[in-house]
């Protein structure tokens, strides 16, 4: 592969001296025909061109994932410069005097520090001084519903005004008028790294039958060592405790790590949705579909057996839970209130958090395509995008760390009717996303430094609730202050 702008500019020319000769030769016998004249082509390579050419091979393709980054020797211009001119032998950081002139040095420096000033927009001021946020459309206050939840997971609203909240910890909450109460009867789990209690979902027709489904992560032994999946419960809710416990999914394989289990669920048309994260062995689980349910979502009934007509069948043409793949780590899923369609979060690696929207059978890349790099700085693919492969909607440089999502139709804040909320876990925010569509056409921050915005909700009253993590400890109400 010719990466070399000088060897580019030889190969253009060459490109043109033998279409030259073929037009002469062709038109030999004609006398009316004016010889062309070679023209020699000047080609001026941009910051851009020479990042890609001499820069993406260590850094990756995505300037704005290599800038979220901390600089040991500084991300000022004239640190830039130096870094490039003069490099850091040493540390693997090769010296471009030779290559580039100064003036080039200076428009790729000021060309990484775009970068640099994209990230540092999320460096907001300090933690907030009062319960009240304002934004550019509307300001709301928050009314407190729940404290001492440690890292309340996921929200659930009941009939009855009351709400079911987990605690990744591994416990489950009835909170009402403010107070909470335990649930008992949940699952065991591996509270270890990002294991524990996970999603709290609602049988469609729970006003009548009381079920719900627990998400978490469910721990086994084998071969002396303690391995973990992510595997869904069904049970049914009577006064104060969980009955009639039945796991209807365990992601197979089971695996060591602690990390990347997805999760979240929710129901369409009497269908149940799932995520599954790749427990961080993006090189077999997600791309793999003989056996492996990891880095996948998945599709079955409400009692847990498989729909006939999922995409994707066994070695018998049996239909499988699998509805697509390719997925690193979903973290929120939704239904889309006008489209039906389902749409979903996902955590990329440093870069490349995605909102996809979701088709059944389709690849949705990871790791074979990618916005973001890895956290060592190495690239993962040389690939953003690729034949057979669904691109996100939208991808955020530098990685937000997206949680819990939710459509907002409710008429409460009529300034934000019909845009997708998003949690932020990395900055500690609320992300608005205005919509055209499918198009995501302007994005707002809001509640700033508001804590670890672990999931967002709409509920039934239409106001938005938000549940952070400790040391906040909460789950909060919205309200639109006049």
């Amino acid at each position: 592969m010719i990466t070399s702008p000088t060897m580019q500019k030889y190969l253009r020319l060459a490109l043109l001296l033998s279409g030259t000769i073929a037009t002469t030769m062709a038109f030999k016998d004609n006398t009316n025909y004016t010889p062309a004249i070679p023209v020699k082509e000047t080609f001026i390579a941009g910051p851009a061109e020479n990042y890609a050419t001499y820069c993406s091979g260590c850094h990756g393709e995505k300037m704005d994932a290599f800038t979220d980054r901390n600089w040991k020797h500084g991300n000022k211009l004239t640190d830039l410069m130096k870094a490039i001119k003069n490099g850091y032998a040493d540390e693997g950081m090769p010296a471009f005097a030779k290559t580039f002139t100064d003036k080039e040095i200076k428009e790729l420096s000021e060309y990484i520090l775009k970068g640099i000033k994209n990230v540092e927009a999320y460096n907001f001021d300090n933690a907030p001084v009062s319960a009240t946020f304002k934004s550019d459309r509307l300001t709301v206050t928050l009314d407190t519903i729940a404290t001492g939840i440690k890292v309340p997971w996921s929200m659930a609203f009941l009939p009855d005004g009351a709400m079911l909240v987990t605690d990744r910890n591994g416990k489950l909450y009835y909170v009402k008028d403010k107070q909470k109460q335990e649930i008992k009867g949940v699952p065991d789990v591996l509270a270890e790294g990002q294991g524990g209690l996970f999603e709290i979902l609602l049988h469609p027709d729970f006003a009548k039958n009381s079920i719900i489904y627990l998400s978490y992560s469910k721990p086994k032994k084998a071969n002396g060592k303690l391995l973990a999946t992510t595997a869904i419960m069904r049970a049914k809710l009577s006064g104060n405790s969980l009955t009639d416990q039945l796991v209807i999914f365990e992601a197979l394989p089971y695996a060591p790590t602690r990390h990347h289990y997805g999760g979240k669920m929710v129901f369409d048309k009497g269908d149940l949705y799932i995520s599954v994260g790749e427990r961080g062995n993006e090189q077999q689980n997600p791309q793999s579909l003989n056996d492996n349910q990891l880095g996948k979502i998945h599709r079955l009934k409400e009692d847990g057996t498989i729909p006939t007509d999922n995409p994707f069948k066994d070695k018998d043409g049996k239909a499988t839970s699998l509805y697509c793949y390719g997925n690193r780590n979903p973290q929120g899923l939704a239904i889309h209130p006008v489209t039906g369609a389902l749409w979903e979060t996902e955590h990329g690696p440093r870069g490349g958090d995605e909102i996809n929207i979701i088709t059944p059978g389709i690849n949705y890349g990871w790791p074979l395509t990618s916005y973001g790099i890895n956290y060592d700085g190495k690239p993962i693919t040389d690939k953003a995008t690729a034949k057979g492969i669904k691109a996100p909607e939208l991808y955020w440089v530098p990685s937000i760390a997206p949680s819990g999502m939710a459509f907002l139709t409710s008429n409460v804040y009529k300034p934000w009717k019909g845009a997708l909320l998003v949690g932020s876990l990395r900055f500690k925010y609320l992300n608005l996303c205005y919509l055209d569509g499918n198009k995501v056409i302007g994005q707002e921050k809001l509640l700033k430094n508001i804590g670890r915005l672990r999931d967002v909700r709409v509920g039934p009253d239409g106001y938005i609730y938000v549940a952070i993590e400790e040391p906040t400890a909460a789950v909060y109400k919205l309200i639109p202050v006049q």
